[in-house]
């Protein structure tokens, strides 16, 4: 029954998101840019806004659109703004004549294209045909929505592949350049796929990776790259692929002093009693997580808190993903670890206990609890690290120093705060 309804549902979801494609190829063909697709598990929101820093006007970029919905919407100029169900009837009406419409003025379109579930790759790659494609990671992500793939008497041996799979439709639909994660093996086994020409990169390039409170640097072909936002080491993939992108676009040395970050990645915001807040709460699985636990780890702070949210739609790996969270946060020697939700309560929560003791280790299913506690408990100039979902944002709202850093958090709109409110945040 349930395989049932999953199936009802995909086929609602592709079936209604074809009515908008449909529309959209017009204004594309009519538009007729040069299409960058930048895909993979993680990393991808990254290296667009790397792009955008250096092609700045020159493109159009697909701010927070990346599925079979989204992209249609972004070429056809529509959004949603209240989500709620009435708004669907709106967008309907409204998308015949925007195929029409005056096209976008840039020549080039850098777009985000994410796989949340089976179907998805084909269905953008085959519609979008990118001149090039960036695809840098991929990992276990939405696994829930890959398991049914995998099995014995299925085509994939491990849900891994599957993933790979889809996101690799991007490669067979490229026409021109891929630039793809060589140290990735599922990556690699879908090179074959591509006609297209391939540029490798490896993080073995990047020379030098330092990282202090206040920001990161990388060097790479002996030039250093500074941020002031804390940076994975893995964030030299997109570092790297942006100056290939860059020098097959002709365009001169990027130095991407203009980059900047959507809220709530790797931010840093200043908290009450002079703490430290490293807001990454925007979303997590477990690549994404143990990244920006490895980062940290190398972060010479005097306390550490480590405050982790669910990792969510993880499928028959959920357990073991959680699990795989535990020699990240122990190499980081935190003085408290949050664990909120009950999926890390049920994997992790024990097993933490059992290496630093009750007193360093607590475990809430609401994240208002985790808001009380850390408000009682603080001491003063610690530093604190938020990843993971169940509403982590809601509780740094409540942190920090400047209330007007609220608008540096991820999650604003009124569905979000209304949904906060419910859970009395």
């Amino acid at each position: 029954m349930i395989s049932i309804i999953r199936k009802l549902k995909s086929r609602l979801y592709f079936g209604v998101a074809s009515y908008f494609r449909f529309f959209a190829n017009i204004q594309l063909q009519r538009w007729h840019p040069q299409i960058i697709v930048v895909t993979g598990s993680n990393g991808k929101t990254s290296t667009l806004h790397l792009l955008k820093s250096v092609l700045g006007n020159q493109a159009h970029f697909s701010d927070r659109a990346n599925s079979a919905f989204g992209i249609p919407f972004d070429i056809l100029g529509l959004k949603r703004t209240t989500f709620k169900k009435t708004e669907w009837i709106k967008l309907f009406f409204q998308t015949p004549g925007r195929a029409f419409k005056s096209p976008y003025p840039q020549k080039i379109y850098v777009v985000e294209a994410d796989c949340d579930r089976p179907y998805e790759g084909q269905f953008l790659a085959g519609f979008l045909q990118p001149w090039m494609t960036i695809w840098l990671s991929s990992d276990r992500t939405h696994t829930q929505n890959f398991d049914r793939l995998v099995g014995r008497s299925r085509r994939f041996q491990k849900v891994e592949s599957a993933i790979a799979w889809e996101f690799g439709h991007f490669l067979a639909a490229t026409t021109n350049h891929v630039i793809v994660n060589r140290d990735n093996p599922e990556i690699m086994n879908q090179l074959s796929r591509t006609q297209a020409q391939p540029h490798l990169l490896s993080l073995k390039d990047i020379s030098d990776y330092t990282i202090s409170p206040t920001g990161t640097s990388f060097s790479y072909l002996r030039k250093r790259y500074n941020f002031s936002y804390l940076l994975p080491k893995v964030f030299g993939y997109s570092l790297m692929a942006t100056i290939y992108a860059a020098q097959i676009l002709r365009l001169a040395a990027p130095g991407m002093a203009k980059f900047e970050l959507p809220p709530s990645r790797s931010s840093i915001l200043q908290g009450v009693k002079k703490t430290t807040i490293i807001d990454s709460s925007y979303n997590a699985n477990l690549a994404s997580t143990r990244a920006i636990l490895e980062m940290t780890s190398k972060l010479k702070t005097r306390r550490k808190w480590i405050i982790l949210g669910d990792l969510i739609e993880q499928g028959q790996s959920e357990t073991a993903d959680h699990l795989g969270l535990i020699d990240p946060i122990l190499a980081n020697s935190p003085q408290k670890i949050i664990l909120v939700g009950p999926r890390l309560r049920r994997t992790v929560y024990t097993p933490l206990v059992k290496q630093i003791g009750s007193d360093n280790v607590i475990s809430f299913l609401h994240p208002r609890n985790a808001l009380d506690y850390i408000q009682a408990h603080l001491q003063g100039e610690e530093t604190l690290i938020f990843k993971g979902a169940r509403f982590l944002e809601g509780i740094i709202e409540h942190l920090l120093a400047h209330p007007k850093d609220v608008a540096k958090l991820c999650r604003r709109e009124a569905l979000w705060q209304t949904t906060r409110r419910r859970w009395e945040l």
